[in-house]
């Protein structure tokens, strides 16, 4: 339906006939008229809501795609709508009897409402749209307004800021708030305001580069405090227009930051920010102004020349010619170089400091603000770059500034100086960073292995690096890296942790703990003999780095690149070395290259080439997965940069992991609500998918990868249907559509294809090889020139046709001038200093006759008088013959050979780099498959502590008679016998062994005491039958205490009591803590010198007691052996004494127990006494006499506590 009489919109569809459906527009509040069966529903209900909510979403999606900022909610949407409703439902229910209201669920409605695409189309199109787009705006300002400034004298509670004593007043216009680059050039700007004054001069610091409101979000602009102090600063108002300044705080706004790119950055982020805002204020005449400082000062004597600008210094400098070095220069690149009286110095003379920036038009000032910021001019963006020429300025002696100028002549600088950074050269695939690294690396000769730390200071320190020292580290850490994905051939070599495929490189260790140094394959791609060729650069009056390398081959190639610059960006795949060494020699050799497809060392997967276009071709990376069982997957690899990490945790996500594990990883500081709603969606996904994987085992190490999957036999099927490549997400797509790279013009230019970067390469490379032989043979030229010289001046001096005794340095000059002597002059010093290999370029480009003077002919004259001699000539005689001949084979030899020279001696050291390589690569897989096999073959022994543990947790809880050790070892206990002497030395107690008990007491050497053969026998068929529980190991021949009748107390009461092993109490009660209660005193017994004749009978019955068959209704009780092998301190002492009571009160021949040798009067405790006293007897170790005494005196003082379980 059309308009209405009165122009109202009102859009109608019967859907069906059973539903019939009108739209029209309400004024922010919904309403509706509805019907059912006829019965008109006065307030809605269900059947409203599932059309109205169709309708709502519809035009939600609409309005939010339009202002992404908006955020527009469902209700807000339907407080803009009015519907009408006509429906037939079967079985209606309502909520009352007056059926005002429908509650019938939708499921059970009888017939459904599927709104058509055209209808929701015209809903959109009716101005609900509109009206929704203007109410969201009308929030935004509304919020934005709270942030609002206003013209008030104070200000409290912006941190930092040094407000201008008449702000906010009547004098109001005249102030001036001065934006710095940081806190140091606050304190730079409150230095200078000392001379002004600070009535009229405010300061308040900028945190680094401001936010580019053109392309921000509502919520950021909410949040940028920066931002909204500066509003409040100068008293702001959203959206209002100013036509001039007497309604704000500060009449002027006064940009102070380095005369650096990232200075112009600020500068234009800020005019950008009141260009968006209030485009108004811009054309109000010094509002806008900019503080300017030297970047230059040159000093002689009392003299002093400041420069604004390079060019200006360059002029100067040229000027004064030779007379250059006699000026000292001080490059000032920040303004925390200037001192405090630098400072007051700018501040006297402002005027000269200070420039105005001018609107001088609508469009040429307006455009080229929106060009440099807005992310809907980016192709005019990439052809103002591409328009950029060299040597592009602004002229520092104006002193207005059109703001196009401004955006054309200096921000463009920023710009450029951006892209270097982000986008690599043609000729070498080098950013300034990496390029500045390698310099370093070949000025310092980084050979023997050096701190990263410490060589970043040496690149900041000799490449005048300007930028943050992590930056660099990163850039030194990602050039030595080696794992897949990263580098094919690293030019530095990682000592250290550098990362790994794990991380992708971000596990690498902090710079002050790992080494690198160069790789013996980097000169080798990069030859000393081309650095004379090169041209370096100049920063801070000190000879930089090169503008570019030149690599024997195109190593953007080989280790491709990837970067985000202004305007553009690039991503250039690897190549194999070995493929683009081929293709070099083809072409020298007038043939057809073969194309080349992206190559990663070490990578095992697939690459297959999915389209071909004119812009690029695209490829697909597959990883590797097999099926090596019917529920069991293997994946061997991964796809290039998709690391190990990341992909464990994707596959963890198709295990049934419980939500509250997830939670547990989640960041604590994230917020609730939001943590919610992502749990409920992954409930929600959960929920209606099952998980996949039953288990997942791994044997990945830091650069293979060796996932086994588990899983259903019904999953295997699913996973197969899809493709096991898609399903576990093992493929990824690289392209050379987007080879972005500067030429050797310092042009940005598009490559299609790799090839196309190889021909350009290839001519650049070929003439460098021709450029190199011309150096090479003047060098050689000039040595064999020398050598000549040096021999006939020697033949002079010996003949005596020339005299250097007793003579002026100056004579000998004229005389060597006079004879026609060749000089050889050296390199006149400048001003600055000169690169590493330029002195030769500078000798040989050297133009017309110079006047030979004293220093020319030192070759000569410096010669040691022990090197005039004909040995000495006989000597230079055979290195002249031999560069001679150097000098003709090189004469005779075509530039294209030397290249395929060099060519060869790269591919021999790839070789070894290969095989070492593979070396690594076949050790880590035979260990990998060492630990797969040990993991799928029987369970493990568990660690003998782990099993201390456990019996100590079941000694804590049940009766000795009842204790069964866990994990028997019956093999463990025949590695080592027991020793034959009870003297042995004392070892570990985690590594010796315990031997039978009847070996033990056959070592002993008992006396006619001693038990029967056939006991004996009878026990150790019972232990083979049973088998033997408890720890293997057990040291046979160590020493316990001297009396092992003696309670814990007594042992504390006697710490430094000590054993025949020289240990004492104290260290022996340390040593059993934690153990097998009966373990200690079997292994630390002798009884060899027992002198009490009471000791003798405590023997003889304990061991008729041992040697006993076992009952058979005690079959599944431990031998004695087992219940005195170990024992622990006083814990278990005090809970054994109640145990003890407990079986002496349940046993019936108590009462004929034997009494303890002491004469105790437990009573209670007397026959389970006896029973220790027996294991006591059992565990003597005592071999030498030194310690009878004390050990008989011991035997013979038991106290009642020793047995009664007390402290």
């Amino acid at each position: 339906m059309g308009a209405g009489r009165r122009g109202t919109v009102r859009i109608y569809q019967k859907v069906n006939d059973r539903w019939e459906v009108c739209v029209s527009l309400s004024e922010g509040q919904f309403q509706q008229v509805s019907f059912v069966n006829g019965i008109a529903t006065i307030r809605g209900g269900t059947h409203v809501d599932y059309v109205a909510n169709q309708i709502a979403s519809h035009v939600m999606g609409v309005v939010n795609k339009k202002n992404k900022q908006a955020n527009m909610k469902l209700h807000t949407v339907k407080g803009y709508l009015w519907v009408f409703v006509n429906a037939l439902i079967d079985n209606p229910a309502f909520d009352s009897q007056t059926k005002e209201t429908l509650t019938t669920r939708q499921a059970s409605f009888g017939s459904t409402c599927e709104l058509s695409e055209e209808f929701l189309k015209k809903v959109s199109g009716s101005g609900v749209v509109s009206n929704l787009l203007s109410w969201a705006e009308f929030k935004l300002n509304k919020e934005l307004k709270k942030t609002d400034g206003t013209k008030k004298t104070s200000i409290v509670g912006i941190p930092k800021l040094e407000d201008a004593n008449d702000a906010g007043g009547k004098n109001s216009d005249k102030c001036t708030l001065i934006l710095t680059e940081g806190d140091s050039a606050k304190a730079l700007a409150m230095a200078g305001i000392g001379v002004v004054g600070r009535d009229h001069y405010g300061v308040f610091p900028l945190r680094g580069k401001l936010l580019n409101v053109r392309e921000a979000s509502h919520k950021q602009l909410m949040e940028n405090a920066e931002i909204q102090n500066i509003k409040k600063i100068l008293g702001l108002q959203h959206e209002k227009k100013y036509d001039s300044t007497k309604g704000l705080r500060y009449g002027h706004l006064m940009i102070m930051t380095d005369q650096d790119h990232d200075g112009s950055h600020i500068k234009g982020l800020l005019i950008n920010f009141i260009h968006k805002e209030w485009p108004s204020l811009l054309k109000v005449p010094s509002f806008l102004v900019e503080f300017i400082t030297p970047i230059i000062k040159a000093t002689k004597g009392k003299a002093v020349k400041a420069f604004y600008s390079m060019p200006d210094y360059e002029a100067w400098k040229e000027s004064l010619g030779g007379n250059a070095s006699s000026w000292t220069i001080k490059y000032y690149k920040g303004l925390g170089t200037s001192t405090a009286q630098e400072g007051r110095d700018y501040f006297e003379d402002i005027t000269h400091h200070k420039k105005d920036f001018v609107w001088a038009d609508d469009k040429e000032d307006g455009e080229a603000i929106e060009l440099a910021f807005s992310k809907k001019k980016i192709a005019e963006r990439k052809d103002w770059l591409t328009n950029y020429q060299p040597g592009t300025c602004l002229d520092q002696r104006e002193k207005r500034i059109k703001y196009s100028d401004f955006i054309n002549k200096e921000l463009i600088l920023f710009s450029m100086a951006d892209l270097e950074r982000s986008i690599p050269s043609m000729v070498d695939g080098f950013k300034p960073g990496q390029r500045k690294i390698l310099f370093c690396s070949f000025k310092k000769n980084l050979v023997k292995e050096s701190k990263v730390a410490q060589f970043i200071g040496y690149v900041s320190e000799h490449s005048a690096y300007h930028h943050g020292e992590q930056s660099l580290a990163s850039t030194i850490i990602g050039m030595a890296q080696d794992f897949v994905g990263s580098n094919n051939i690293n030019l530095l070599e990682p000592r250290g942790q550098f990362g790994t495929r794990n991380a992708g490189g971000k596990d690498a260790a902090s710079a002050r703990y790992i080494f690198t140094r160069l790789q013996p394959i980097t000169r080798l791609i990069f030859p000393k003999d081309d650095d004379v060729l090169l041209n370096y650069l100049n920063e801070d009056g000190q000879s930089i780095e090169p503008s570019w390398y030149m690599p024997i081959i195109p190593m953007v190639l080989v280790n491709g690149s990837e970067g985000i610059g202004t305007g553009w960006s690039t991503y250039v795949p690897n190549y194999n070395p070995r493929d683009i060494i081929a293709n070099l020699k083809r072409l020298l050799n007038n043939e057809t290259i073969v194309p080349m497809v992206p190559w990663y060392r070490g990578f095992k997967g697939s690459l297959k080439e999915t389209s071909s276009k004119a812009t690029g071709v695209t490829y697909t990376i597959t990883g590797v997965i097999e099926e090596v069982a019917d529920t069991r997957l293997k994946i061997t690899e991964l796809p290039v940069r998709r690391w190990t990490t990341d992909y464990k945790e994707f596959l963890e996500s198709m295990c049934p992991i419980p939500i509250k594990e997830k939670e547990k990883s989640k960041d604590k500081n994230k917020d609730k609500k939001k943590e919610k709603d992502k749990d409920k969606e992954k409930e929600k996904e959960k929920s209606k998918e099952p998980p996949l994987l039953e288990e997942i085992r791994s044997q990945c190490d830091h650069a293979d990868v060796d996932f086994e999957l588990i899983l259903t036999e019904q999953n295997m099927n699913i996973a197969k249907q899809e493709g096991l490549e898609k399903k576990f997400k093992l493929t990824t797509t690289i392209g050379t559509t987007n080879m972005h790279l500067f030429d050797s013009n310092g042009k940005i230019r598009k490559y299609d294809t790799p090839e196309d970067v190889l021909k350009e390469f290839f001519d650049l490379r070929l003439d460098f090889y021709v450029r190199r032989k011309k150096v090479m043979l003047e060098n050689m030229g000039i040595e064999l020139l020398k050598y000549k010289n040096k021999v006939r001046f020697i033949l002079a001096v010996i003949s005596g046709d020339i005299i250097v005794n007793n003579r002026k340095r100056a004579e000998l000059f004229l005389e060597l001038k006079q004879k026609k002597y060749d000089p050889f002059p050296k390199k006149k010093p400048t001003a600055e200093p000169v690169a590493v290999g330029s002195t030769e370029v500078d000798e040989e480009n050297d133009e017309g006759p110079v006047e030979a003077a004293a220093s020319d002919y030192e070759y000569l004259l410096a010669m040691s008088i022990g090197t005039l001699t004909m040995e000495k000539v006989k000597e230079l005689i055979a290195q002249q013959d031999k560069v001679d001949e150097d000098l003709n084979i090189l004469s005779n030899t075509e530039p294209n050979t030397l290249w395929l020279r060099d060519l060869d001696a790269l591919e021999k050291e790839l070789d070894v780099l290969d095989a070492k390589l593979e070396a690594e690569q076949n050790d880590r897989s035979r260990k990998r498959a060492k630990n797969a096999k040990e993991s799928n073959a029987a369970p493990k022994r568990q660690p003998k502590k782990a099993a201390a543990k456990s019996q100590k947790a079941n000694l804590a809880g049940s009766d000795d008679e009842d204790f069964e050790p866990p994990n028997p070892k019956p093999a463990a206990q025949k590695k080592k016998p027991a020793p034959k002497k009870a003297s042995a030395p004392v070892k570990d107690e985690e590594d010796d062994e315990v031997a039978h008990l009847k070996d033990r007491l056959a070592a002993y050497n008992l006396d006619d005491s001693s038990p029967e053969p056939s006991a004996m026998e009878t026990e150790e068929q019972q232990k083979a039958k049973k088998g033997r529980n408890g720890p293997s190991k057990r040291g046979a021949a160590k020493k316990a205490m001297s009396s092992l009748a003696e309670s814990d107390d007594e042992d504390m009461a006697e710490p430094h009591h000590e054993s025949e092993g020289g240990e004492s109490s104290m260290e022996l009660e340390k040593k059993t803590k934690g153990r097998k209660p009966a373990a200690e005193k079997p292994k630390a017994t002798t009884i060899r010198k027992r002198a009490p004749a009471q000791s003798k009978v405590m023997k003889q019955k304990v061991m008729e007691e041992i040697l006993k068959p076992t009952d058979d209704s005690n079959l599944s009780a431990p031998s004695p052996e087992k219940k005195v092998r170990r024992i622990r301190s006083s814990p278990f002492n005090k809970k054994s004494g109640s145990l003890l009571q407990r079986a002496a009160s349940a046993s019936t021949g108590a009462e004929d127990a034997e009494a303890p040798p002491s004469g105790s009067s437990a009573e209670p405790v007397a026959p389970r006494r006896t029973v220790r006293e027996r294991k006591v007897t059992v565990v003597y170790a005592d071999s030498g006499s030194e310690d009878d005494e004390s050990e008989d005196e011991d035997a013979s003082e038991p106290s009642e506590s020793d047995y009664s379980g007390e402290d």
